[in-house]
């Protein structure tokens, strides 16, 4: 176990103060202050929500949640840190997650409200943002669910036999096919001549008369007659539960007549539609999207023997197995209100309906004013990286390096230009004091640069030094000596040879500073043009290993096919990172190192010509001043 850094116990404090002070005007308390983050959910029974005029009692409600309604990069990866208390700040609510995907910004948890209100609007919340390692856990999972519920199927598994939600541990005795994108998370598909075998259990042994309650969500793939969708025999005694011609239909032998639904809109090809079927003992009452479509007189037959859904266990005459879709199939073993299937037939559908039914409200708490799209978008950075292969990560290790060794020159030529630049100043505010004598401004005989520019003091010195300029200036006062008679032996005066020939070591001294400038650039250079081709080189293998994989897997849904391209795109996105900045940087310092070059060319034409003026031949009619 992992103990909390001293920031991390810091930051929890400082929330928590902040906490304290908005707590203190808000209207409901705030239930733990190691949760810095809440959402407030409203279940609306209302006339413009579920419009549930009795009601439900205890039911198990559906939280959707996506990047439209919840920020996923406030919470922990796998969502563990939420937590769904009542709206008095003190109860807490179990919950369960059916799915957590913070890539793909879904999830689907089930929560357990112990009364729902009918045309009311009722309040919870959702907490998260604990970032403590020696977090509490959350309740067990099954207790979102009451003890009257026996099974809960939401078919999330992928090729294993379907597990029970509920704590009595009804597994499936096969696996059946997966169908990807269902209603809720994933659901199980069936293809007509396949069927699903639930063993017979302690609690899923039904008497004779008693109270039960089977929910489920069917999508035909196309109408049939007579589609057995659940069916149970024990020896003369069965119970059908069909389709036909989108009409649901439940056959029950041998004491009850068949009942037929009369909904005012049959189940339709191609749409999920919410069936359920309540028995009290005395009747049957069969509901179609939470609508009651028929009811019959009598109590079911005792049955314990296994339950099948999606065709009979032997084969009838007149009879079909069920071709398409289910999800969520719940039994509990008492009847149900009238207000609850109806509740859950509004909630857990995907329409506007039940997003009015349950809604979420704006994030609260002191964190999230720092929070936005930015942030939530980042964090998925290090999901998207959990599904990069190690091609993927060879073009990022190209591009990270392509950025050190780029930023390295950058940064370093940021300051020998800033540096070049501050003694430049300083040695043109020099140079302007300079009248006859060329030499005179030279930091090694610090009494002459006194002398004529002034009192210097040893920073202004060092900072002449790093001048390109001065070394230009170094190398014409250094050909001029070479070319006077110090000792008065020669001619007093340069020229115009000479003259030209300095000017050609002046030309040679430009071109060793621009090669002093430009050093380093190339690097640069290669990162604006090679990293978004390494990048989409990585992009590109990525790509390709994917669909290669899907091919040999078989399974071609969002799922199986976002992550990795996600991934592979992640290292075009390294690429454009290199170059995007690279480019910029570049264009910034080849115009300051242009500035520089042309302020060193102006300088040399300047000092050409004030050496042609001074210093000029014996002949001509004026004397070179600053010489004797």
């Amino acid at each position: 176990m992992q103990k909390s850094s001293p920031l991390s116990f810091i930051g929890s404090l400082c929330c928590a103060c902040s906490l304290a002070g908005q707590l203190h005007a808000a209207d409901d308390a705030w239930w733990n202050p190691a949760w810095t983050l809440r959402q407030k959910l409203t279940l609306n029974t209302g006339t413009d929500g579920a419009a549930i005029a009795d009601a439900a009692g205890g039911s198990t409600v559906l939280v959707r949640l996506t990047d439209a309604n919840f920020q996923f990069g406030s919470t922990r990866e796998d969502g563990s840190d939420l937590r769904f208390v009542a709206a008095d700040g003190k109860t807490l609510l179990p919950h369960q997650i059916e799915s957590y995907d913070g890539v793909l910004s879904e999830a689907f948890i089930w929560v357990r409200l112990p009364e729902v209100k009918p045309a009311s609007k009722d309040s919870f919340y959702v907490y998260f943002g604990n970032t403590d390692a020696a977090m509490p856990a959350a309740a067990k999972p099954a207790d979102a669910y009451d003890g009257d519920t026996t099974l809960v199927y939401h078919f999330g598994g992928r090729g294993t036999a379907p597990l029970d939600a509920t704590g009595n541990g009804n597994k499936a005795e096969n696996s059946g096919a997966t169908a990807e994108g269902s209603l809720i998370g994933s659901g199980l598909k069936l293809a007509g001549a396949t069927r699903l075998s639930i063993p017979n259990t302690a609690t899923l042994e039904w008497k004779q008369d008693q109270p039960l309650t089977l929910s489920l969500w069917i999508k035909p793939s196309a109408l049939q007659a007579n589609a057995v969708i659940l069916s149970r025999a024990n020896g003369s005694s069965s119970l059908r539960l069909l389709l036909d011609q989108g009409v649901p239909v439940v056959e029950f032998t041998p004491t009850g007549a068949p009942l037929r639904g009369q909904p005012a809109a049959p189940a339709a090809a191609g749409a999920w539609s919410h069936l359920a079927l309540v028995a009290d003992g005395k009747s049957l009452r069969m509901f179609l999207n939470g609508t009651l479509c028929g009811s019959v007189d009598g109590g079911l037959p005792a049955f314990n023997t296994p339950l099948l859904l999606g065709g009979l266990a032997t084969e009838a005459a007149g009879t079909n197995g069920f071709s398409g879709e289910l999800d969520e199939f719940t039994i509990s073993r008492v009847a149900r209100p009238a207000a609850w299937v109806k509740l859950a037939a509004v909630n857990q559908s995907n329409n506007d309906v039940a997003q009015r039914t349950l809604s979420l409200g704006q994030m609260e708490g002191d964190v999230a004013k720092a929070q936005s799209k930015f942030m939530e978008h980042l964090s998925l950075f290090k999901d998207i990286a959990a599904n990069m292969m190690f091609d993927g990560w060879i073009a990022v290790g190209i591009c990270v390096l392509m950025i050190v060794v780029g930023w390295t020159v950058a940064i370093r030529k940021f300051i020998y230009l800033n540096a070049i630049e501050k003694g430049t100043r300083v040695f043109l505010k020099q140079w302007k004091h300079l009248s006859t004598d060329l030499t005179a401004l030279n930091p090694d005989d610090t009494s002459s640069v006194n002398s004529l520019g002034g009192q210097m003091s040893a920073g202004d010195l060092a900072l002449i030094a790093k001048s390109p300029l001065l070394h230009i200036y170094q190398i014409g006062s250094e050909e001029i000596r070479h070319r006077l008679d110090r000792d008065n032996n020669r001619i007093h005066g340069l020229t115009g040879r000479s003259i030209q020939a300095i000017r050609a070591s002046l030309d040679a001294g430009l071109v060793h500073e621009t090669h002093r400038l430009s050093d380093g650039l190339i690097y640069l250079t290669i990162s604006i043009a090679g990293g978004p081709y390494v990048g989409l080189l990585g992009t590109v293998v990525g790509v390709m290993i994917t669909f290669a994989i899907i091919a040999r897997s078989g399974e071609v849904n969002v799922n199986s096919i976002a992550p990795g391209i996600a991934s592979a795109l992640l290292a075009t996105v390294f690429g454009l990172v290199v170059a995007i900045p690279a480019l910029f940087i570049y264009s910034y310092l080849n115009g300051r190192i242009k500035n520089s070059l042309s302020l060193m060319q102006v300088f040399i034409d300047e000092f050409v010509a004030k050496m042609a003026e001074f210093y000029r031949p014996p002949q001509e009619p004026d004397q070179p001043h600053g010489r004797s």
